[in-house]
């Protein structure tokens, strides 16, 4: 990986959730350049030792660690692990999210017939909605960004340069149509970053948020790419929906990453969140 720019970050150390991820493996990879001690926390155990070992072969420290977001005993007890082995936390970054079928209607918009035939399994209308599904989705996607942070925080109190950094979504500043919970959900994790960000202000904790457009990563492939290789019709009305017309690729992410990880560059930016899409959000179609 290539760094648009470099900070130094020795001696400080870096917690991410979701970092088995395509997203959050650069951003572990690109702090771990920059000298931090990356702790690569991740659901699947494999993921995360996969991504430390990568990390470790390129000259870096970093340790894989399994954590489930929305476990607060599994969350202290990796935190344990990290203070043993790294020291405390300098950077949290919470970075585990994602969506679920049960939380997606089948079609854009809602039909009339679609009532009417409310007999056919195949198609998912917001009436057919599952509760469950879409307390699955707030649930990873707040809740994995609130206990993490509860969890590591602490350790960050008072502590010089001490940084959240959120990942929030594009869809939080306009709903994508069928994924309801998503982007309600992605909207929630906006508006805790600046409510944290207020609120942990007077201890010398910044919190930010990066709000990624679309990136092609393991959880939306299949939504975006056929088996050709070739795009889908909902990358095709995602792209011309982008004013650049492409993808965003995930080195394009570090820059602002290391921007708002980096004091002397940031140290009075503080609850905002930054769109990294293309010029999605900002286009009315017009």
């Amino acid at each position: 990986m290539e760094l648009p720019f470099e900070i130094d970050l020795k001696n400080k150390v870096s917690v991410i959730t979701g970092a088995g991820g395509v997203l959050c493996s650069s951003f572990a990879k690109a702090l771990a350049r920059c000298g931090a001690k990356i702790a690569v926390l991740d659901l699947n155990k494999k993921s995360a030792d996969l991504v430390a070992e990568e990390i470790n072969a390129a000259g870096g420290y970093a340790i894989g660690v399994e954590a489930n977001v929305l476990d607060v005993l599994s969350l202290r007890n990796a935190k344990e692990k990290i203070n043993e082995k790294l020291g405390s936390c300098d950077i949290l970054i919470n970075g585990a999210g994602g969506n679920h079928p049960k939380g997606t209607t089948t079609k854009e918009y809602l039909f009339q017939e679609d009532i009417e035939n409310n007999n056919d399994d195949d198609v998912i209308t917001f009436f057919d909605l599952d509760p469950k599904g879409i307390e699955f989705v707030f649930n990873l996607n707040f809740l994995g960004t609130l206990l993490p942070s509860q969890t590591f925080v602490k350790d960050m109190v008072d502590k010089k340069d001490a940084v959240i950094i959120n990942i929030s979504s594009m869809n939080a500043f306009t709903p994508l149509t069928k994924i309801p919970a998503y982007s309600g959900a992605k909207a929630a994790v906006s508006n805790f970053t600046q409510w944290l960000a207020v609120h942990l202000s007077r201890v010398d904790v910044r919190v930010n948020a990066i709000a990624p457009g679309f990136f092609v990563t393991n959880q939306n492939r299949a939504l975006l790419m056929n088996d050709d290789g070739s795009y889908t019709e909902r990358s095709n009305k995602i792209l011309n929906a982008t004013p650049m017309r492409r993808f965003g690729e995930c080195e394009e992410l570090i820059g602002t990453l290391l921007w708002l990880v980096d004091s002397k560059a940031s140290g009075f930016v503080n609850g905002v969140v930054v769109p990294v899409d293309g010029g999605f959000s900002a286009y009315s179609g017009v």
